[in-house]
């Protein structure tokens, strides 16, 4: 479990309701009063870079929102999308320090592209995953050949492309809270990096930072996982019931 945050962390969030004059004018506001903000990234990696702020309460991972809030999460990278339509856009989630998260307070980032990645561009392979749940016409799986321990998809059960088009992406966030949650009580609350890539096989990945990247991993491209993914499978769907 998340250890509660302290009162400075609360007086220091930017991002908390109340704080509004901490971050850049937003591009967007979902609510009256807001209930998901969007600001430019105070200090972009990218031309166009910028933040979604999840909810006005102080939550630190994407697994304490409820359904109803992850909903207005993709709404918000969907009206995004609708907005600056040119280029690829990159939705993904860092949490904790250890996956470059760089404030506790839930929140996703959006990062324009001149075009799509090549990563993107892959399709998964369903006939070797490992299923954990499926629901609302998606599916939670640990990817044949896991590249670290407890990694996560979270895709259509059949292939479709347009995700920011796509009427089941509110219900793949739900899921990947729900992914989160099954993690945090496997592991603890871990790291992790998130990502939609969003190509003609859409599908939301989840990767909890449990070990350290080396030589062969960065070098090579070689990923030595110590957890088969169909074991960790099993451990994911266990900690669900």
């Amino acid at each position: 479990m998340l250890d509660p945050p302290t009162a400075q962390e609360l007086a220091d969030c930017p991002f908390c309701a109340g704080h509004e004059d901490r971050t850049p004018p937003e591009t967007l506001r979902i609510g009256n009063p807001w209930r998901v903000r969007v600001v430019p990234n105070l200090y972009p990696a990218l031309d166009h870079h910028e933040v979604v702020i999840h909810a006005p309460r102080h939550v630190r991972s994407l697994a304490e929102l409820g359904e109803d809030e992850l909903a207005l999460v993709a709404e918000a990278w969907r009206r995004r999308r609708e907005a600056e339509p040119s280029g690829y856009l990159h939705a993904f989630l860092n949490e904790g320090r250890e996956a470059g998260g760089s404030l506790p307070h839930s929140h996703s980032q959006l990062a324009w592209l001149p075009e799509p990645p090549p990563e993107t561009q892959h399709r998964i392979d369903r006939e070797r995953w490992s299923p954990i749940v499926e629901r609302s016409g998606l599916v939670l799986a640990c990817p044949w050949a896991s590249r670290l321990p407890y990694e996560c998809l979270v895709a259509p059960v059949s292939p479709r492309g347009a995700a920011f088009e796509d009427d089941v992406l509110a219900p793949a966030l739900q899921v990947l809270g729900d992914a989160i949650r099954r993690l945090h009580r496997v592991a603890g609350a871990v790291p992790l990096n998130a990502w939609l890539h969003d190509g003609p096989d859409w599908h939301l990945e989840l990767l909890p930072r449990l070990t350290v990247l080396a030589g062969l991993e960065l070098g090579a491209g070689i990923y030595v996982n110590t957890v088969a993914p169909e074991d960790a499978a099993a451990e994911l769907r266990a900690a669900g019931t």
